[in-house]
């Protein structure tokens, strides 16, 4: 559909950006904090500890003052479970109570919405050791930690997401370092779709409990989300492209939005005799929970071709390459798409149309809560960072918004990936993605002082202009 003209960006647009705390804190075993899963794990060869990341939690206020210079609305951030219960369960840690008011207080200060993920790929180490998410009892310590947050920020923070990318936690998890598998599991299959339905179950009761204790809150899901092409107009493509979409996005936010399991994964559920044992009520809590808008990311499309089945399955790159089950769907490249300097495709098209296509389907606002490009950035002798590249791929999808919303779509903000360098999931800092640069490397850390990225003032021209002005500097 082509535009006449485009409707603008709604008045309140949260225009601001993400970051998550294991990522971009540091200080991952200071006052008091427990370790994660994140801090245990075994890290990719040449890329940076989680001791000091950007060390946000020492520089939070500078850093906070910066996103306010550039005119935030929002800053989606998440809420570190080791630092308010560093057992996972049992006694809260005081210190982490206060760092997080602090940086919730700092942010309001601003005039800026806090937006809290409440669990971003760092389960406890502690409750890692019972099982994590296999253990039925984890969705019980998920809706605890979510009381201690409700209860202590709730007064503040009025937009809440449950679980970050939990679709790349179930496709993925051993990319990202978050996957337990106890020893001896003899079909790993439905080893990760049990541990997908408690996090789904965990993630139904936290809406309930939100809706119950902070009435004037709202609560969504913040799934990775990416459409699904079909290598080619063969009718075996297409059904492999719904095959596809149903395990990688719909699944996910059937759950959240409808409370009931997709057709289509079930079916490849059954026929690998991996199907989640559900205990009697759980259906029915599943549809208490009703989100009042889906969070998500988007980072680039995907495409699939039809699967005969006798081909391995793929090995894992990154959370963005998986797309080959064995018999369901096939990955392909797409000859349309660029690609960034980590091989991702590039698709600002595609975040339309996945946004068109999830509206279509689930008729709720929704808002960005990743997009960007990570690149090597480039640090000249007077201090500048001309992230040219990064500015275009802003203007490709921030335009992108705006024709999906001409298309009727409801959109709450954008929140790109991310507003601050950090620690990238398992390509270090090298890979950095910020509007703030800041100096440190994989190999050691430096002086951390932070520097404004040309993106930063393009961006600021962005905000100011609620959109309009998407021109270069």
């Amino acid at each position: 559909m082509i535009h006449k003209k485009l409707k603008p960006f709604p008045e309140g647009f949260f225009w601001g950006a993400s970051t998550s705390a294991y990522q971009v804190e540091g200080a991952n075993l200071e006052d008091g904090k427990g370790p994660s899963c994140q801090d245990v794990k075994e890290l990719p060869a040449g890329t940076a500890d989680l001791k000091t990341c950007a060390d946000h939690y020492h520089h939070y206020k500078e850093d906070v003052a910066l996103m306010a210079e550039m005119g935030f609305k929002s800053y989606r951030f998440s809420i570190a479970w080791t630092r308010l219960l560093p057992e996972g369960t049992g006694k809260v840690n005081p210190k982490g109570i206060e760092f997080y008011n602090n940086l919730i207080n700092e942010i309001k200060k601003y005039g800026m919405e806090p937006i809290v993920t409440m669990f971003h790929f760092d389960m406890p180490a502690a409750l890692d050791q019972r099982g994590s998410w296999g253990n039925r009892d984890s969705v019980d310590w998920f809706l605890n930690f979510a009381k201690v947050m409700f209860e202590n920020f709730g007064d503040r923070v009025k937009y809440w997401l449950t679980i970050n990318e939990q679709n790349m936690l179930t496709l993925v998890g051993p990319v990202i370092g978050t996957l337990y598998i106890p020893e001896g599991c003899k079909n790993v299959i439905k080893e990760v779709y049990q541990q997908n339905h408690h996090m789904l179950l965990a993630q139904a009761k936290a809406m309930v409990l939100c809706h119950e204790m902070l009435p004037d809150a709202k609560i969504g899901p913040a799934p990775n989300i990416s459409l699904v092409y079909p290598a080619s107009c063969k009718p075996e493509d297409i059904t492999a492209a719904q095959n596809f979409n149903a395990m990688r996005n719909w699944l996910y936010l059937d759950m959240a939005v409808y409370g009931v399991y997709n057709n289509l994964v079930w079916a490849y559920l059954e026929e690998h005799d991996a199907c989640p044992d559900i205990q009697e009520g759980d259906m029915d809590i599943m549809k208490q929970a009703h989100p009042d808008f889906i969070g998500f990311n988007y980072y680039n499309t995907k495409t699939v071709q039809y699967s005969d089945g006798t081909e391995a399955k793929e090995a894992l790159g990154d959370q963005q390459s998986m797309s080959s089950f064995p018999g369901f769907s096939k990955g392909a490249a797409n000859p349309n798409l660029p690609r960034t300097e980590f091989n991702w495709e590039i698709d600002p098209v595609g975040f339309r149309n996945t946004i068109r296509e999830m509206y279509s389907r689930y008729r709720l606002p929704m808002l960005v809560t990743e997009n960007g490009l990570g690149a090597y950035d480039t640090l000249t002798e007077d201090g500048k960072i001309h992230d040219t590249y990064r500015i275009k791929y802003y203007q490709d999808h921030i335009i992108q918004i705006q024709e999906a919303i001409s298309d009727g779509c409801e959109m709450l903000g954008y929140n790109p990936w991310s507003a601050i360098d950090l620690v990238s999931t398992h390509e270090g800092i090298r890979k950095r993605y910020g509007f703030i640069y800041v100096d440190t490397t994989d190999e050691k850390v430096g002086s951390l002082k932070r520097y404004r990225k040309d993106s930063f003032f393009w961006y600021k021209k962005v905000i100011a202009s609620n959109g309009a002005d998407l021109s270069n500097l």
